[in-house]
């Protein structure tokens, strides 16, 4: 079953502007989970007059299985594990040790990279705004809001272009509001609601960082046409 609603990345993301267009924001900080997120959070940054940065979360992978996900780890050290899905996999103790440092290694990989040109932004106090390209098990957006919880903002928006129905029920606690342009039942993967899903590179992220994630650097609020940010 094919869908593709949305043109690309930065399409969905001034989507979700035109939804979010009036919402009182208090100091917005829009925080994207890369590599794909971070498309999304710079139409928003953008849309909303608002700061962009990232919060690093990645899937923790099921054995031989890469694209099962068997929950997910944070930047700051936070797991969250599916245990079902471990134990259906034969995860063990010691692989899913080794999975996390694995991902960690990449997380601290990526946190070199893009810190060196986007300093980590002040979260307490804060409207975050919290977004990816979509979400699936939504483990990575799981781990990634607990972790901005930890930082006391003044409260947590998730912002998705689309997001698997039955998951946004183990990510509302974790937030304030939830706006989800797209909830499907009927959900196999995020590309299919894309008609460009391509891959979203490191430099892609520094770029997007260094536009629009220094203060004063920031856009009107304005609207603007989606293909402003595409490649």
């Amino acid at each position: 079953m094919e869908y593709r609603i949305f043109k690309d990345r930065a399409e969905a993301g001034w989507m979700l502007v035109e939804r979010l267009r009036g919402t009182q924001l208090d100091k917005p900080l829009i925080l994207a989970i890369p590599r794909g997120g971070v498309e999304i959070g710079a139409a928003l940054a953008r849309g909303l007059g608002a700061e962009l940065d990232v919060v690093l979360s990645r899937k923790l992978r099921a054995p031989h299985q890469p694209e099962l996900a068997l929950g997910a780890v944070s930047e700051t050290g936070v797991v969250h594990l599916n245990h079902f899905a471990a134990a259906m996999t034969d995860a063990g103790d010691a692989y899913i040790e080794a999975e996390r440092l694995r991902q960690m290694r990449e997380i601290d990989r990526r946190r070199g990279l893009f810190r060196a040109v986007r300093p980590q932004a002040p979260i307490a106090g804060r409207t975050v705004i919290l977004t990816d390209d979509g979400i699936a098990t939504g483990a990575t957006m799981i781990a990634a809001a607990r972790t901005v919880r930890a930082a006391r903002p003044r409260e947590i928006i998730v912002a998705v272009p689309v997001a698997a129905s039955d998951r946004l029920d183990a990510i509302r606690p974790l937030c304030d509001r939830v706006v989800c342009l797209i909830e499907s039942a009927a959900f196999f993967a995020i590309g299919q609601f894309y008609r460009d899903f391509a891959q979203v590179e490191d430099d892609r992220v520094v770029e997007l960082l260094r536009d629009y994630g220094v203060p004063e650097r920031k856009s009107e609020h304005a609207a603007h046409p989606a293909t402003a940010l595409a490649r």
